[in-house]
């Protein structure tokens, strides 16, 4: 390792190519990724364009040290399959993926390898919903009443409107019934019976996480497009992004040529369950981490075709406040002034503002955090209930930021392969 690691404290227009260097000339910061594929012939979309960066700028992040903590966290017993890419002032700088689609098989986790997205999924629907408010089919401060959904809720709601249906500020408590879903029941039919539970605070004044709830987000775009979810998310983003392995549904993971199956610990496979997959905007999104990488980018403002500039501002803006509601690690208590706007949450970290989301589906685990005014950030997929993959994140900051190394991972020592 370079430098001395301490523990954290408790406390223009381009051509497709070259704007997916992206994918290929990344030079010897990805010497060593010999697993993942030529991209000469990939480009990400012709309504990319680059970002404001100068391209002769060497790499920040020491990609080799990267490398070896990632190599360090997969000898963990509970880590089976995890992909990651990095993008540097808009030119991404290290795509790999990392041990087994599922334990014991020997296959290969690549770039192109599909992951559930779980959460992340929110900024899909975020992004179906606010374009269609910037086309003036409909207001985010339009009243949820009079948008059609089969949502209702508790307590005195005619102010609730769709920007506070997706910024999880609808007066419910938090994960209202998730259980229920969890069990099996139809969505449409809890999203029904909100509305008998006691408010938890007034619609718009407080913050309280949902995934059924915000599923009426899903119902939002069908009625406005007259196409079901999974049609609109690829027509909408996916196509024109060149999201080429992105879905929606269960049907669309198993049919990837390369996807990756849900573990618990102990690396124990298990099956694919449907429930998350019946609120599709809360957590129905599947794709590799190279289409993860391309979603990173439009949110960074280089598809301004698709996802235009003031679309990306009102997404992004902080809008309440996330106080915690539980213990936090002490990557949690790093990223201060935690907040959330369009499915969304922003962050401060070491002077920088940050946006991103995490996710977690039952046997997985997403991310993605980027710093929107340098233009970089990290995303990572990975297939197994272990979560401490999520603190990488800050290691890559840190590494960005020219910040003393933090052994965020908190692992054992333990040799690494050779």
């Amino acid at each position: 390792m370079h430098g001395t690691w301490k523990k954290p404290r408790s406390g223009n227009r381009i051509t497709v190519i070259a704007a997916l260097a992206l994918l290929a000339g990344v030079g010897s910061t990805l010497a060593f990724t010999s697993r993942q594929p030529a991209d000469t012939a990939d480009p990400i979309t012709s309504k990319m364009r680059p970002l404001p960066v100068t391209r002769a700028d060497p790499p920040r992040v020491n990609y080799q040290q990267l490398d070896r903590r990632i190599a360090r966290l997969m000898q963990e017993p509970n880590m089976v399959g995890l992909a990651v890419a990095t993008v540097e002032r808009g030119r991404l700088r290290f795509i790999r993926g990392y041990g087994e689609t599922q334990a014991g098989s020997g296959d290969p986790v690549t770039p192109d390898t599909v992951f559930r997205w779980a959460s992340l999924s929110k900024g899909v629907a975020s992004a179906l919903v606010t374009k269609l408010a910037g086309e003036n089919r409909l207001s985010l401060d339009a009243p949820l009443s009079a948008m059609g959904t089969t949502l209702t809720l508790p307590g005195d709601t005619h102010n609730a409107t769709v920007a506070d249906l997706l910024s999880h500020r609808l007066g419910l408590v938090r994960n209202a019934w998730d259980d229920r879903l969890e069990a099996g029941a139809d969505p449409k039919a809890i999203r029904a019976e909100l509305g008998t539970l006691p408010p938890f605070c007034k619609p718009g004044t407080c913050y309280a996480y949902q995934n059924i709830a915000f599923d009426a987000a899903s119902e939002i775009v069908e009625r406005t497009t007259g196409q079901d979810y999974a049609t609109a998310a690829r027509a909408r983003l996916f196509t024109p992004l060149g999201m080429s392995n992105a879905s929606v549904g269960r049907a669309g993971l198993e049919a990837a040529a390369s996807w990756a199956k849900p573990h618990h610990m102990a690396r124990r496979p298990v099956s694919v369950n449907d429930y998350y997959y019946r609120v599709p905007a809360a957590g129905g999104v599947n794709s590799s981490v190279r289409d993860l990488t391309r979603w990173m980018l439009a949110q960074m403002g280089a598809a301004p075709t698709v996802l235009p500039q003031p679309l990306l501002e009102a997404m992004h803006r902080p809008r309440v406040d996330t106080p915690p509601h539980g213990p936090r690690a002490a990557m949690d208590r790093a990223l201060t002034d935690a907040a959330y706007g369009l499915g969304w949450r922003s962050y401060h970290y070491a002077g920088h503002s940050l946006v991103g989301h995490r996710g977690s589906v039952d046997g997985y685990g997403s991310l993605i955090l980027f710093d929107p005014a340098d233009h970089s950030g990290i995303v990572m997929l990975w297939n197994s209930n272990r979560h401490v993959a999520a603190r990488l994140q800050l290691e890559f900051f840190d590494m960005l930021y020219g910040l003393a190394p933090t052994d965020w991972l908190e692992l054992p020592d333990k040799p690494l392969p050779r």
